[in-house]
């Protein structure tokens, strides 16, 4: 229980006294991770935070999230290393509307999500564009349940590819959600192990294109513990060639 309540304002977060010192490890093991990376002593890096983050905006937590931890790794890599610009690619089942909160009116962020909608937390238009700074630098995708790899991937491939390519990030942050995982029990999305590692080799690609392969991967949802298992599995071998040079 954390200030007296067993949940956050939203009513969608449960709490208890560690709750805060979890969350600061989660957000804290990110701020590692870019460090690593940026400095080169890793090429990309893969974050298992638990809780997640991307619900979370600047001033309250929700949908099991307490700290916007991608959020937070994207402007910690600007004001400690000066990194200028920085893209999050989520492909969780949810819209991550903290994210989009947080860089809507920003400019030094681009944000794309593929989701599944409607669903939680009700955003994620594809007419939610960012405003004044930020205008373009939102990319929404919204998809319908049922969903798979020829929307998800098409949309990375058609949306996300030209959105990078034109912005040129310095830094690529993913929140890398597996409840769009087919069979998660809070999605509805199809896509499979193979897809997710099809997904992470895209956007390798284009980190390596203007930001020297440097890409840091951040857990977001996944609620089939077996499917979760298998996902990042499949995640993290991707992760793992794009570090070998081609021969």
């Amino acid at each position: 229980m954390a200030g007296g309540s067993a949940s956050l304002s939203t009513g969608d977060t449960d709490v208890c006294e560690r709750s805060l010192d979890a969350a600061r490890f989660a957000a804290g093991g990110v701020f590692r991770a870019v460090d690593e990376v940026v400095a080169g002593r890793l090429q990309n890096a893969f974050c298992a935070p638990r809780p997640p983050g991307h619900h979370a905006n600047a001033a309250h937590g929700m949908g099991f999230c307490i700290f916007n931890n991608v959020a937070l790794g994207a402007r910690y890599a600007q004001k400690r290393h000066g990194i200028g610009k920085v893209l999050i690619v989520d492909w969780d089942v949810h819209h991550g509307n903290g994210t989009q909160d947080i860089f809507y009116e920003d400019g030094s962020v681009l944000f794309f999500s593929t989701h599944q909608h409607p669903w939680y937390p009700g955003t994620g238009w594809a007419e939610e564009v960012g405003k004044g700074k930020g205008r373009g630098c939102i990319v929404n995708c919204p998809f319908p349940a049922g969903a798979g790899k020829n929307l998800v991937l098409g949309a990375m491939r058609d949306r996300l590819v030209p959105a990078a390519r034109a912005f040129k990030p310095e830094l690529v942050l993913i929140s890398a959600g597996f409840d769009s995982r087919q069979g998660d029990p809070l999605g509805r999305f199809m896509l499979t192990d193979a897809d997710f590692a099809a997904a992470t080799k895209i956007v390798c690609d284009l980190a390596k294109e203007t930001a020297g392969g440097r890409v840091v991967s951040v857990l977001e949802g996944g609620y089939d513990l077996e499917g979760l298992q298998s996902a990042v599995g499949a995640h993290l071998k991707a992760l793992v060639e794009e570090t070998v040079p081609a021969k």
